[in-house]
């Protein structure tokens, strides 16, 4: 047993005894393992401090690498919205970024409730994890970013980052809420740099534009991991789609060129996962993908690639979560804010024919 795996067992010894219910410790090559958010309505607000989940939480499970100067990795599965969301750790320091972290929003009753950012900060503390910052991997269109909602309840109030391309997402989407420049300026605490380095504690740190599904999307390589947002999913289920605005099949190509020329033990971590008579999964390798990716592997050519991507998409319809999602995370989870009669409102432009009969009336 690897020294990172026997660190983790013992703390999952611990958590046991404390009443946490704890995840698998799973070795970095072995195979994924196969084993929460409750447009136009008034937002409603839930105080959860009192449910049960508030103050016990497991990660759906916990991957150790097994070479030095790796992460361990815990996994958040958000079943709502099939979104993972991942605490990404320095065994030797403790210090974790939190990647794509989920606000619970249901659009039928517009209610806002905190469960799932209340847990992963009770996960974090059990965990005595010091947050070096929260990240997002490009503006999501399917689910509400929990990201200012967490900086919040953590003491030492971590910042938020997200890739330097996000203005493009912004200034497209801005006109069609009615934001304002003020409305979005300094949204984010920073931004991520094309292929800038760091560290997380011990561990090296590299930022990768991976354009495509987004043109803000990016990818983050903490030692041996890569949290891919939604560039890459399971090799059974392929890759995102690209018709956003800005979204490209041909530089989504290209961004899984970039990946593919990284290790092959490189471990991928997914931001979401569809499973089709399977359980969820969240983590390959370079190596599985390059050899069964369904969209991009078995040596497909940037032509194959483009045919199937834009086919594909063209069948989608749009995220059911859109506007709600959009008009939150292009301002790094901040709500809209109040009207003079303190209500807060979430968005859905209406689009009609050109010739209709509601025309002038």
């Amino acid at each position: 047993m690897s020294r990172y795996v026997a660190r983790t067992a013992c703390r999952a010894c611990r958590m046991a005894r404390a009443g946490y219910k704890t995840g698998a410790v799973v070795a970095a090559r072995s195979s994924p393992s196969t084993s929460t958010l409750p447009s136009t309505t008034f937002i409603r607000y839930l105080a959860s401090s009192s449910h049960p989940m508030a103050s016990k939480v497991s990660p759906h499970a916990s991957y150790a690498g097994t070479k030095a100067n790796t992460p361990l990795v815990h996994t958040f599965f958000d079943k709502q919205t099939a979104t993972w969301t991942y605490v990404v750790v320095d065994p030797a320091t403790r210090s974790c970024y939190v990647i794509d972290p989920v606000l619970d929003y249901d659009a039928a009753s517009g209610r806002v409730s905190f469960t799932t950012v209340e847990a992963l900060k009770s996960f974090i503390d059990a965990e005595g994890l010091h947050v070096d910052r929260i990240i997002e991997t490009h503006v999501h269109a399917d689910h509400l970013t929990g990201a200012m909602a967490l900086k919040r309840i953590l003491p030492s109030h971590p910042p938020i980052y997200v890739g330097s391309r996000v203005d493009k997402p912004q200034a497209h989407f801005s006109p069609m809420y009615g934001f304002s420049h003020a409305d979005l300026q300094g949204s984010f605490d920073g931004h991520l740099v094309d292929n800038e380095k760091l560290k997380l504690g011990e561990l090296e740190v590299t930022f990768l534009p991976l354009p495509g599904h987004t043109p803000d999307s990016m990818g983050i390589l903490v030692g041996d991991a890569l949290f891919a947002g939604d560039s890459l999913f399971m090799p059974d289920v392929g890759t995102a789609r690209v018709d956003f605005p800005g979204g490209s099949a041909k530089a989504l190509f290209e961004s899984v060129q970039k990946v593919f020329s990284l290790d092959p033990d490189v471990r991928i971590f997914a931001g979401h996962d569809y499973p089709d008579g399977r359980d969820v999964a969240s983590m390959s390798t370079v190596a599985e993908q390059m050899a069964r990716n369904k969209h991009v592997g078995a040596g497909a050519t940037m032509d194959e690639f483009v045919k199937v991507r834009e086919a594909r998409d063209a069948t989608l319809g749009s995220p059911k979560l859109l506007h709600p999602s959009l008009q939150v995370n292009l301002r790094a989870g901040r709500l809209p804010p109040a009207d003079e009669h303190g209500r807060q409102a979430l968005k859905t432009p209406v689009r009609l024919p050109e010739d209709n009969p509601l025309t002038g009336v």
